[in-house]
């Protein structure tokens, strides 16, 4: 895989980690095809119990890269069939067969948000920040506006989404977005702690209170790829991402 790296801390836990650091771990079409394939792969796997998911350097993950968008914009027939592999990714996350613990260090910005609302247990360092930053490039969070007001409620979603604001970890823990917050130095720690409680239990009796609580996690995403691909074509998000990748000199 070229944009995770997997160990294996305790028995029944498999750490991944999002191993592109220079980007923030940006999500290119790369990732989210390996998203897919590895959660398909863990989910099957009857070594692995419980599964922790990171960042490596300073960003759990900056979300979906601006590049990648630059050939996206203002292309409907590409967008639509990119938002069915963003959501395949996300839901890969919710599908997959045993608890996903997110271990959110730094930023967690658009995507990287979205990813946390797919996980099943949200961990954040202290230092963690969470925005859907897409309505400041013209777009909305697509996966996170249908499963958003199922982790946060409608206000919560509205807050996020229609702003582009950015909320610190105590708040996003007063959110129902994080249920734990820790130092940066103990997070990853704390995370395979608690990854390795669920595999110590009976792996059928975790696996079905997975699958019961996710059992309504459905629906909604066939509406929202036609919404946001119609934003992609739009003269907004076309000059955004061109305003975005000027200032950064591309």
């Amino acid at each position: 895989m070229e944009r995770f790296t997997r160990t294996d801390p305790e028995p029944g836990v498999a750490v991944l980690t999002m191993s592109r650091p220079e980007k923030l771990n940006a999500m290119d079409q790369t990732w989210f095809r390996e998203l897919v394939e590895v959660m398909g792969t863990i989910g099957v796997d009857d070594d692995v119990r419980a599964v922790v998911l990171t960042g490596s350097g300073r960003a759990f993950s900056a979300g979906g890269d601006i590049d990648m968008f630059a050939g996206l914009a203002g292309d409907v027939t590409r967008v639509r069939p990119h938002l069915k592999l963003v959501y395949d990714a996300f839901s890969a996350v919710e599908r997959c067969a045993v608890p996903v613990v997110a271990a959110v260090n730094g930023l967690a910005y658009g995507g990287g948000t979205e990813l946390a609302l797919a996980c099943d247990v949200v961990l954040a360092g202290e230092s963690a920040r969470f925005s859907f930053k897409e309505a400041t490039v013209g777009l909305m969070p697509g996966y996170g506006i249908v499963r958003g007001p199922d982790v946060l409620g409608r206000h919560w979603t509205r807050y996020l989404a229609l702003t582009g604001r950015t909320v610190d970890a105590a708040r996003a823990e007063r959110a129902g977005l994080v249920q734990e917050v820790h130092p940066d130095d103990g997070l990853l720690p704390a995370a395979v702690a608690l990854a390795a409680e669920m595999a110590a239990h009976s792996s059928l009796a975790v696996r079905v209170g997975k699958a019961f609580v996710n059992r309504d996690a459905v629906g909604g995403f066939n509406e929202s790829v036609e919404a946001i691909a119609l934003l992609f074509g739009t003269p907004e998000h076309r000059d955004a991402v061109t305003a975005f990748r000027a200032a950064r000199g591309r």
